[in-house]
């Protein structure tokens, strides 16, 4: 907006969305209505897509002001050649535009889309910003349209969506294309076969989709590698959407605007209906409670799943989802939830393992990776997410116990024996670190928390603080600071996490802290 104006006309640049009249704003419909003048760029022939746009909106006795180009995509005999005779043509709409604002009326300057998302109105905006007061009314520009038809999303999260023009050459659009997540290219046309070049150059062609006239009676969506250059329009786009949503449905159409089956294409079709072929697992961590300590990665994980796998009650924290299948087992069959998991992604279907905390930290990951290395898996991607852990989650509670040096120990000798837990607990005791204790009691086993204390008493003061955090994040949360000679076992059981400070843990007031500088 300009504080100095000549007169009071104010020009609004407005903009309309993609196609769709219903698809106008208020704000785009009020002023269209109130407007004095009604102006509108067109080819030669006089047809506006934008004023069949606006036409609901309008009023009698609004003076039309077509704008029309003098040459569109033809050649021109102008001494400055095309963009001399479009800068000419500029240059006189402009004033055109000027003798009504001079005039003291209010001008609607129609566009499709968004006015300054390659909109012709921003033309007309840099010549008369600085003489008249001037606006720009945002719409729904043409790849939200084509996205919402498409039925797929943009970007999530940090996904990087990159708008490209067509009119670039094909080795350095397929250079943006290569690098970004998602993708929109725009002014197709003549462009078309440089663009699905560069899709090709990019490796990324078979992401890509084609969308002509969103949001209109006459919008085509197909698979982009399907369309025939020659039945391109202008008016169209090519659309490589968030790969996290791949598995997303696609509403497509043909030519005539008759639906075509998404199970055309394999990343569309359901887990049930898709071909033999390889998925993936993806091993999750959600962290040590309910949702709010699971990273927005796990949980996009999770809601791309064909099914969930994992201990029954770290299943039961996730929403049910009547397309997924989950798979709940007991918390001693490790191996063989790691080896159904990897059969179910053998055969095309994508699955989460889920672990509470992080799955790196006793838990699925090493598990789903150990048996993934068996020669019939070998096949099968494997990715690890990782989660908030138990340990962190205990920690914060009192403060920073765990704030210098430590290490992380389970008691439980299922899997190694008692002696071997010893041996690590006066090592770690000897070299004062604190500890992170996980596992310390189970129903079966009620004696390891007093023989551990036991030995850590050898190499450890009686005052040295020791956290004892229960079900931290959930419903039953409980944390108590204790001194090691009062660790009392009768307090401690399966919920539980152990936090042992070092020699240098402090316990001040509420707050336990380790300090980051070790006396010399």
């Amino acid at each position: 907006m300009s504080s100095t104006v000549e007169q009071a006309g104010r020009l609004f640049g407005v903009g309309l969305g993609p196609g769709d009249p219903e698809l106008v704003t208020v704000k785009a419909a009020r002023l269209i209505g109130e407007a004095d003048v009604i102006a509108y760029h067109s080819a030669r022939h006089g047809r506006s897509i934008a004023r069949s746009v606006a036409e609901p909106y309008l009023r009698a006795g609004q003076v039309e002001e077509p704008l029309v180009y003098p040459v569109t995509t033809e050649t021109t005999n102008h001494p400055g050649g095309y963009q001399g005779a479009i800068d000419e043509f500029y240059a006189e709409a402009a004033e055109r535009l000027a003798a009504h604002l001079a005039a003291g009326r209010t001008v609607a300057l129609l566009c499709e889309g968004d006015p300054f998302f390659y909109g012709s109105y921003m033309h007309m905006h840099k010549r008369l910003v600085g003489r008249f007061d001037v606006a720009a009314i945002p719409g729904v520009t043409s790849v939200s349209g084509a996205a919402a038809m498409l039925g797929r999303p943009l970007a999530e999260r940090d996904e990087v969506l990159t708008v490209l023009p067509g009119t670039l050459e094909p080795d350095k659009l397929a250079e943006h294309l290569a690098s970004t997540d998602a993708a929109a290219v725009m002014k197709l046309g003549r462009t078309f076969d440089g663009v699905k070049e560069a899709f090709e150059k990019a490796g990324r062609l078979d992401e890509a989709y084609f969308v002509e006239r969103a949001t209109t009676e006459r919008q085509r969506l197909l698979p982009l590698a399907e369309v025939d250059p020659a039945s391109v329009p202008y008016f169209s786009l090519a659309l490589l959407p968030s790969p996290v949503n791949s598995g997303s449905p696609l509403n497509l159409t043909d030519a005539t605007g008759v639906p075509v089956s998404p199970a055309t294409t394999e990343q569309s079709a359901p887990a049930a209906a898709r071909e033999p072929g390889i998925g993936e697992v993806v091993v999750v961590g959600l962290g040590p409670a309910g949702p709010q300590w699971t990273t927005p990665e796990a949980h996009t994980a999770v809601a791309a799943a064909d099914d969930l796998v994992g201990y029954g009650p770290y299943l039961d924290r996730l929403a049910t989802n009547p397309r997924q299948r989950k798979h709940a087992s007991d918390n001693r069959v490790e191996a063989e939830r790691a080896e159904f998991a990897l059969d179910l992604a053998r055969r095309g279907s994508r699955v989460v393992v889920v672990s509470s905390g992080d799955p790196g930290v006793f838990a699925m990951a090493s598990a789903v990776l150990e048996v993934a290395t068996e020669e019939r898996f070998t096949d099968v991607p494997v990715r690890v997410l990782p989660g908030l852990t138990a340990a962190q989650a205990v920690a914060s509670r009192v403060g920073a116990p765990l704030g210098h040096d430590y290490c992380v120990l389970s008691l439980s000798d299922r899997l190694k024996p008692w002696e071997i837990i010893v041996e690590r607990l006066e090592a770690a005791a000897k070299a004062d670190l604190a500890m992170a204790i996980y596992n310390p009691a189970s129903r079966s086993r009620t004696w390891q928390v007093g023989a551990a204390r036991d030995a850590l008493l050898k190499h450890r003061a009686p005052e040295t603080p020791v956290i004892i955090g229960r079900d931290v994040g959930g419903p039953q949360e409980s944390v108590r600071t204790v001194e090691l000679g009062d660790l009392d076992p009768s307090d401690v059981d399966m919920r539980c996490l152990l936090v042992i400070g070092s020699s240098t843990t402090k316990a001040v007031g509420g707050a336990v802290f380790t300090p980051r500088r070790y006396p010399a």
